[in-house]
């Protein structure tokens, strides 16, 4: 629609979103959904936890079982469990992802680890004890309760 000299037109939903952006700011990156590998069953769902790279190269050797582990440049992703938040606080800087939604990222990470068998997961609960250690967190039930 074109409209009269000194006179706006209608904005749509798009045009705005990319004025309140600002020149040369980048659109959002989708988020994507890792998948569990074709042969696999998740009879538990899957969530996923995210871990800096330099964190996942570390934590790899140190767990007794690790299931599916997809990398990008700046992150390795954990599948585990689904709800496997459930009482835990894991420690910074991992981040859980409830529904194996990776946020922010220009594509889907990579699979690097795929475990024999038929299940995708990585104990969530060894995971949790690994990523503590290595970033000199207490778990959360060892932590002292306030009243």
């Amino acid at each position: 629609m074109n409209a009269a000299p000194g006179r706006i037109g209608v904005l749509t939903l798009d045009t705005l979103v990319r004025l309140s952006r600002g020149p040369g700011e980048a659109t959002p990156r989708a988020a994507h959904r890792l998948t569990v590998p074709e042969g696999m069953t998740a009879p538990l769902g899957c969530d996923a936890v995210a871990v800096p790279a330099r964190l996942g190269s570390l934590a790899l050797p140190r767990l007794p079982r690790v299931g599916c582990v997809y990398a990008d440049e700046a992150h390795w992703w954990w599948l585990v469990p689904s709800d496997s938040d459930y009482a835990l606080d894991w420690p910074a800087p991992a981040r859980y992802a409830t529904g194996a939604i990776v946020p922010d990222a220009p594509q889907v990470p990579g699979l690097i680890h795929r475990p024999d068998g038929t299940l995708p997961y990585t104990p969530p609960i060894p995971l949790y004890l690994t990523l503590c250690r290595l970033t000199d967190t207490q778990p959360t039930w060892s932590r002292p309760i306030s009243a």
